[in-house]
């Protein structure tokens, strides 16, 4: 027990054989790869809305507050419904799409389900960077929405499938990693569109989210399905040759994790309703962990920044250039830190990296709130900002995302991905990214008026989220790491809370080994 409220790794567990094999590596390094495209919108989307040629062609109120008017209140010279609705409206189309990702990923495999994203997505950056009027960009925005519910959707199952249990964590935060990744390149082009001569830049920014919507698109044709999904179509003996395959090993050292692949399958089979099933008592922690912990990523605040980077930069003193400089800075931070994830997931386990993250985020968010507030009051005029005061904002801001890219960032989508059933797994799959997406969307459509309202007080309110989502885990979730995804019940059972709601028929997973 770890702190006296979660299971460790060191409990009874099945020890399949198998290694990462070169195979299985390409093949999760592309799928996830697919998370680049809901990075590079993360980050474009702030770096085009603080471009004065972009609001002055679709949003000249907001150009005239910003750009004109100094008598603006600083921290709502961004305030219009009509700009965050751009921003939003992606997130708000990802939510709807994720119920019929659903059952594609259930029906068709990972794959297609990833095929078809990133072409959904491929014509949605085109309309983008076409658009002459503001229904165009709705349109491009809704299209991309649905091509992120997609890939959001299949991405995490299919590489928690392909990954051997002991490696899953590591490689399943390549997804995030190309998160972070898609968004630093969002910050590159952003940073150097908006000197663009001619005012068009910002073209060139919504179309460049064409070049991951190929890389998707391309790497997703040639995947193979994972084991779990060809045996859902009905080919057992296909399903084990690719287990064999990924794994590295003999037929007859695939033998036991094929075997329970195959119960799995059976079970996932028998199901007929996955929705109807998450209402039973036994998945009552995993339709708990599928609202809370995607609910609670987007309420650590970390979208205030990477969405609107560029213009919260602006609202608390930086230029123009400094601001996307400042936005392109922490783009690279939360790369670099996402490599902490990758190496530690695996090593020090999940419940630490959250334990850490969120004391981090806390800490640096209240920082910042204070920094803000000393220097720009509630009217958020300030005159000659000292060099130094940027500095700092800067630093802290670093280690607020950094916190987040090594925990909430990468352990929200693993997590959820790795503890559903395979009977439930797309259902529940699709709770995490509806619930992602629902949370995204308002805190994307109301965080320029909350910024408005709330002023410097705005990181306080997300930072008492941050608190209170660090405690949520250390009362309810239990250490996952190097347990395989077909022994995942264990977790449960053994845990002080939620042993209640999943004892079923028949003897206990110990009871069983």
């Amino acid at each position: 027990m770890a702190g006296g409220f979660g299971i460790e790794s060191g409990g009874v567990t099945k020890d399949y054989p198998g290694k990462v094999t070169a195979y299985v590596l390409i093949t999760c390094i592309a799928a996830a790869m697919g998370g680049m495209i809901f990075g590079y919108d993360i980050g474009i989307s702030g770096g085009v809305t603080s471009m004065a040629p972009f609001l002055k062609r679709f949003f000249p109120a907001v150009y005239r507050k910003e750009v004109l008017d100094n008598s603006t209140n600083q921290y709502c010279k961004f305030d219009s419904i009509l700009l965050t609705l751009f921003t939003s409206s992606l997130y708000l189309a990802a939510l709807v799409a994720s119920f019929g990702a659903s059952k594609v990923t259930r029906n068709l495999g990972r794959r297609w389900s990833m095929l078809l994203g990133g072409t959904i997505f491929l014509c949605g950056a085109l309309m983008n960077a076409a658009a002459q009027n503001i229904l165009m960009l709705i349109v491009g925005r809704i299209l991309l929405g649905v091509g992120v519910g997609f890939a959001t959707q299949s991405v995490p199952l299919y590489v928690s499938e392909m990954a051997p249990y002991k490696h899953r964590g590591s490689l399943n935060v390549l997804f995030q990693l190309s998160i972070t990744v898609g968004i630093l390149c969002a910050n590159v082009v952003n940073y150097f569109t908006q000197k663009m001569a001619n005012g068009e830049g910002w073209r060139v920014s919504l179309g460049g989210a064409a070049v991951p919507a190929l890389i998707i698109g391309i790497s997703a044709f040639f995947l193979p399905n994972t084991p779990n999904s060809i045996l859902e179509k009905g080919n057992p003996t296909k399903a084990r040759e690719m287990l064999r395959r990924i794994r590295g090993v003999s037929d007859c050292e695939v033998e036991a994790e094929f075997s329970d692949i195959v119960e799995a399958s059976k079970a996932s089979k028998a199901v007929k309703h996955p929705w109807r099933n998450l209402g039973k008592r036994k998945y009552r922690p995993h339709l708990i962990m599928s609202v809370f912990i995607p609910m609670f990523q987007q309420l650590t605040g970390i979208n205030v920044v990477m969405f609107y980077a560029p213009v919260l930069f602006i609202t608390i003193g930086f230029g123009n250039d400094a601001s996307l400089m400042s936005a392109l800075i922490t783009g690279g931070v939360i790369v670099a830190a996402t490599l902490i994830s990758v190496y530690g997931t695996d090593k020090w386990g999940r419940r630490s990296l959250f334990f850490w993250g969120g004391g981090l985020m806390f800490i640096f968010q209240v920082a910042v709130a204070s920094l803000i507030g000393w220097k720009f009051g509630v009217t958020g005029q300030v005159d000659n900002l000292p060099g130094w005061y940027a500095i700092v904002v800067v630093i802290c801001i670093c280690i607020f995302v950094s916190g987040y890219a090594f925990s909430w960032g990468p352990l929200g989508w693993l997590v959820p991905s790795e503890i559903f059933p395979l009977e439930i797994r797309s259902a529940a799959q699709s709770i995490v990214v509806c619930v992602n997406m629902l949370f995204t969307f308002l805190i994307a459509q109301i965080f320029l008026t909350m910024l408005c309202h709330l002023k410097f007080g705005l990181f306080i309110f997300f930072a008492f989220f941050v608190a209170l989502m660090t405690i949520f885990i250390y009362l309810f979730l239990p250490e996952t790491k190097n347990i395989p995804i077909e022994d995942m019940s264990q977790v449960w059972e053994e845990h002080w809370y939620w042993k209640k709601y999943v004892v079923v028929d028949g003897p206990s997973f110990s009871e069983k080994v």
